[in-house]
């Protein structure tokens, strides 16, 4: 059995390797993993960012699922959070719309990916942008700093996911929100995915199931969770046969397993309620209804 170390070191490696590698290289590999699948077409390339302000080419390396930085609600002077940055897209859309006076962290744990977005803020002469060398599930930021946080397709490849959305409700301010994009799945995923190692980093069997995702982001303390956007994900044969039988395949087509790319947003509680929902939980337990 993989455990989460030896999956942090395969992602570490892969990123690794992307890093290196053009966007239209990327594009042509399994959410950029490069591990020599066919062509995915429209499967798990990144949406259009090419029409969004602070969009940077050099940044731009085919990866992600979504665009949270468009869902993101960031306003001028905000503090962004943007987990697993690469090579700075998203913290570079993030930095346009907060301006000189915001400011944009940016978290990655592939040293390459770290160097590559400093180089690009360098080039593009922010210094409001900041890359940050750590690991998602512990975070190298300050209790309570940001205003928003976003993240692409990141989530899913994270072991520990219980951790990411506990450190993503610590470095959140009282009041602030998060706009993430991942991949999620409604059904079961066949064990041939499931357990191989490539499409964990391909970003398919590091996602768990839609409902358990929303669940972990409720438990973490998070309200006001909406899904921004959803877009079923199709995997053509190329790739299906690699992984599954005949039966198994047919199954997916079928629609009883279905791949998901969606965009989920929610806000860190105020201050105010947090206060409520501690004396309420000291009064009568957590989830009471008594006092």
């Amino acid at each position: 059995m993989t455990t989460s170390e030896e999956l942090k070191h395969l992602v570490k490696e892969k990123y690794a390797e992307i890093a290196t590698q053009t966007k239209q290289q990327n594009e042509t590999s399994c959410c950029g993993s490069g591990c020599g699948c066919a062509t995915i077409d429209e499967a798990l390339m990144a949406e259009d960012y090419t029409k969004l302000q602070g969009y940077n080419a050099e940044a731009d390396l085919g990866l992600g699922c979504g665009l949270p930085t468009e869902f993101a609600n960031i306003k001028a002077g905000d503090m962004v959070i943007d987990l697993g940055s690469g090579a700075g897209n998203d913290a570079f859309v993030a930095r346009s719309i907060t301006g000189a006076t915001g400011k944009v962290i940016g978290v990655d744990f592939t040293e390459k990916m770290i160097e590559k977005a400093r180089v690009n803020a360098e080039k593009l002469g922010f210094h409001n942008v900041e890359f940050r060398y750590g690991d998602i599930e512990k975070l190298p930021i300050s209790n309570s700093v940001a205003d928003v946080v976003v993240s692409n397709c990141v989530m899913n490849l994270v072991p520990d996911k219980v951790a990411a959305f506990k450190e993503t409700f610590r470095v959140l301010k009282s009041g602030g929100h998060f706009s993430i994009s991942d991949i999620v799945l409604v059904g079961d995923l066949p064990e041939g995915l499931r357990k191989n190692a490539e499409m964990y980093a391909g970003c398919i069997s590091g996602a768990i199931q839609k409902n358990d995702y929303l669940q972990i982001v409720k438990d973490a303390g998070f309200v006001n969770l909406k899904i921004q956007k959803e877009k079923k994900i199709i995997l053509p044969d190329e790739i299906l046969s690699a992984y599954l039988s005949e039966t198994e395949m047919s199954k997916v087509k079928k629609g009883d397993l279905g791949i998901f790319s969606i965009t989920v947003y929610a806000e860190r509680p105020t201050e105010t309620d947090e206060s409520k929902k501690a004396a309420k939980a000291a009064c009568c337990g957590e989830g009471s209804d008594c006092c």
